[in-house]
């Protein structure tokens, strides 16, 4: 049973984990080498990518996307998608897909003159079932050693992590205050009924010697 629980909370907090990483902005230091735009079907790869721009009609299934490439300070490609949140999941509130992609292409820039970039992202990247992270915001930095302070997501964090505090709090003092005095009776109640089963026992072990010695 206590490997049970362990593989509930296991799992729990690694879900958690697995959403928290998914959900929360991340910020790539990039140089833009390109932005287009793509005709997309979504399939089965569907729940990563975001619905239709705010304004446009949702129930066509293919939809043009826009894509930022870019390349990482270590030389690793990333292409990212930029498509509005709207009022959906996740809660960006993101509006400004065309305008992004204008900023974007004015930070372009190439090898030999590399002018670097913060994007701000959710999401992941997976080629095997063509999923990309969506952009949400981007800004011009001096070079790729810029420090960048998650700041968005150390206030998120400890929030849910005082979230999660309070409720153990809660469950502790109820436990200790509702739950623990009954299971206490209840063992009670168990070791008074054995060591009267035992007694009645003995009782009857001790009145069936006296029959048979008679």
């Amino acid at each position: 049973m206590v490997y049970v629980k362990w593989v509930f909370i296991l799992l729990f907090w690694g879900c958690l984990a697995t959403f928290l990483h998914y959900t929360l902005p991340q910020h790539d230091i990039v140089r833009i080498t390109d932005t287009y735009g793509k005709r997309v079907d979504p399939g089965e790869n569907s729940w990563f990518w975001a619905q239709p721009d705010v304004g446009t009609d949702g129930s066509v299934a293919n939809r043009d996307v826009f894509f930022i490439q870019t390349r990482r300070a270590g030389g690793d490609v990333m292409v990212y998608r930029n498509e509005d949140t709207g009022w959906g999941w996740p809660p960006y509130f993101k509006f400004d897909t065309s305008n992004l992609q204008a900023e974007a292409s004015d930070l372009r820039s190439t090898a030999a003159a590399p002018q670097w970039a913060v994007l701000t992202h959710y999401g992941w990247r997976n080629e095997f079932y063509s999923i990309f992270p969506n952009a949400v915001g981007i800004r011009a930095v001096d070079g790729p050693d810029v420090t960048i302070i998650p700041w968005v997501n150390i206030i998120i964090l400890t929030l849910l992590a005082a979230f999660f505090w309070a409720i153990w709090v809660r469950w502790r003092r109820f436990r200790r205050n509702r739950i623990d005095p009954i299971l206490e009776d209840m063992n009670d109640g168990f070791e008074a009924a054995g060591d009267s089963f035992a007694e009645k026992r003995g009782r009857f072990g001790r009145w069936l010697n006296g029959r048979r010695t008679k």
